[in-house]
């Protein structure tokens, strides 16, 4: 069972995302490391249907490597215009090994193609000159699995918002500057992480997860 102080591994080499999970997990007291932190660790094939299915395969297959509990996700963004995608493709949507921003470029060029919405189907208070693109939202799936019991334990956090037809911000990762949060006025690439954190899909999902956890602990099961 993780009681405070314990540790946990966020299975990725993501850095955005250690940051993100670090700062959740601090409230709590428990100690956070990453891929960053072993070296020797396995490459992990996310072959996985879904975001769920992803999230559990990394999680397990770190746990069992370490023999400590791992936390992974998959998460994504999918866009409305393009039938959901680029979905569990997200982070390789423009080919393996392809950063942020080429993966952003190529979902530019593919809602491009579309040409913009109108101004009265989009969200209000945009910058002067900025169109939406389309309808879109973030997917966030936690797998948490303690090798002790060989337990899972699972959230999932959604964020909905739009695709704007350029990058606004320097903060978040990802697809985080194209993204424009309506409650805010503003992209993810423009939220601090405390206000990223509080309507985030993976915020979200690590919400509902720490509260669980905060009240039942790793291995009680459901």
């Amino acid at each position: 069972m993780i009681k405070g102080a314990d540790t946990v591994v966020v299975a990725t080499k993501n850095a955005g995302k250690v940051k993100e999970f670090a700062h959740a997990f601090a409230r709590m007291g428990w100690q956070v490391r990453s891929m960053f932190d072993y070296d020797g660790m396995p490459d992990i094939v996310e072959d996985g249907l879904t975001f769920a299915d992803n999230a559990r395969i990394k999680a397990l297959e770190v746990a069992e490597a370490l023999g400590l509990p791992a936390l992974a996700d998959d998460s994504g963004l999918e866009v409305e215009a393009l039938g959901g995608a680029p979905g569990v493709y997200s982070a390789r949507y423009a080919g393996e090994g392809a950063d942020d921003g080429r993966n952003n470029a190529k979902l530019l060029a593919e809602l491009g193609r579309l040409g913009p919405l109108p101004e009265a189907d989009g969200p209000d208070g945009l910058p002067d000159g900025v169109r939406a693109l389309s309808r879109a939202r973030f997917v966030c799936a936690l797998a948490l699995y303690d090798p002790a019991d060989r337990s899972f334990r699972e959230t999932v956090g959604y964020a909905d918002g739009w695709v704007l037809d350029r990058p606004l911000g320097q903060g978040g990762f990802g697809y985080d500057p194209l993204f424009w949060v309506p409650a805010y006025g503003l992209t993810m690439g423009q939220l601090s992480t405390d206000e990223k954190q509080s309507i985030s899909h993976r915020g979200r999902a690590l919400e509902r997860l720490l509260a669980e956890l905060s009240q039942t602990g790793l291995n009680a099961r459901k």
